[in-house]
């Protein structure tokens, strides 16, 4: 692993129009995580799996056409409503301890969303990553 891949990050923010319990449990219950993610617009979510504690395992499933391109990985924190972590397991940026971070704020029309991604194999995997959570973001402000 070269140091670029250490520390390239990326960070998305969006208001979620709904409470911070809302906006956080979405993203522990398996029929929401199917809803909304989906980092492109010809994407389907046909599998989603979540032992939502610390330690425990996710997997999401997402197809283009007929290509599955399973997405998991570890949740690490679990803080309801405030903070939520976990690793980041894709084929798509196959580093190892990959980890999304998300904290919720109170705000003016619902909730505060920072998503923060770390470690990227190169500049185009994080713009692509960046891509796809601003689209999935996009997608849970419509969902819950």
């Amino acid at each position: 692993m070269t140091d670029q891949a250490t520390e390239l990050k990326l960070e998305v923010s969006r208001l979620i129009p709904a409470s911070r319990e809302k906006v956080f449990d979405a993203w522990l219950d398996p029929k929401m995580l199917a809803q909304f993610m989906m980092p492109a617009p010809d994407m389907s979510v046909p599998e989603v799996t979540s032992d939502a504690h610390v330690g425990g395992r996710f997997l999401v499933v997402m197809r283009v056409g007929d290509k599955d391109m399973p997405h998991a990985g570890t949740y690490k924190t679990i803080d309801r409503a405030n903070h939520l972590a976990f690793t980041w397991e894709s084929p798509m940026s196959p580093i190892e301890d990959s980890t999304v971070t998300l904290d919720f704020e109170d705000a003016e029309g619902g909730t505060n969303l920072r998503l923060t991604h770390i470690r990227f194999p190169s500049e185009e995997s994080r713009a692509n990553h960046e891509g796809g959570w601003t689209r999935i973001l996009a997608t849970l402000a419509e969902k819950v």
